[in-house]
């Protein structure tokens, strides 16, 4: 699977921390981890929650990524930022129980956590405890088993609600503000590894037409 690491600007500084600990966890689980930014607090590319969403939704729609893990600092802002893109479903994990949970009944392919609220000694553990929870085994197999069916359903109809009721991906890139769409393309290793991995022609197209 490949994971795509996103950091906001608010917590750039904290992007090693975070990581090091997602490549510790995934890489010997056979995942590749890509780490997006930001890379420092002081980085030339600038992202804004919102610009993780946008970002997410690139990605994830493109198949550049399988799985996007980006946070803020509450976790809560860059959440709904990919929530408000299509095929995008994002929860907020906060410990390893709810990476756990998420996994289990939701599936998702995205998750917000907070870098600033309750960041402090041993977070890189709790870190990796999240990571574990997410990326070790099987998701979406139910929790509690029993209702795993319902659950699977439940996923089904709320892809099926998102998909009516959101844009596709390439008429967002042509329809959101232009300046906002450079600006979430605009990180140093963005092209490098975004073309490489990006699976979704008509995307790429567009993208190589905004990044130059």
């Amino acid at each position: 699977m490949k994971i795509a690491l996103i950091n906001e600007n608010s917590q750039a500084a904290k992007n090693g921390i975070i990581f090091d600990a997602l490549k510790t966890v995934a890489e010997p689980l056979g995942h590749t981890v890509f780490n997006y930014g930001m890379y420092s607090a002081d980085g030339q590319a600038s992202l804004t929650y919102v610009m993780n969403g946008l970002l997410a939704g690139i990605l994830l729609n493109s198949k550049a990524a399988d799985f996007v893990v980006t946070g803020c600092g509450t976790g809560m802002g860059a959440m709904l930022a990919c929530n408000s893109m299509p095929g995008v479903f994002c929860g907020l994990v906060i410990d390893p129980t709810d990476a756990f949970l998420f996994g289990q009944i939701n599936d998702g392919n995205a998750i917000s956590m907070p870098y600033a609220k309750g960041f402090g000694w041993a977070a890189e553990l709790n870190l990796q405890d999240v990571y574990r929870k997410l990326f070790d085994g099987e998701r979406g197999l139910g929790y509690p088993k029993e209702r795993a069916q319902i659950m699977a359903k439940n996923r089904g109809i709320l892809k099926d609600l998102k998909a009516a009721s959101c844009k596709d991906m390439l008429t967002v890139l042509k329809t959101v503000d232009q300046d906002l769409l450079k600006a979430a393309v605009a990180g140093e290793k963005f092209s490098e590894y975004f073309f490489a991995n990006a699976q979704d022609e008509e995307i790429k197209a567009y993208i190589k037409g905004i990044v130059g």
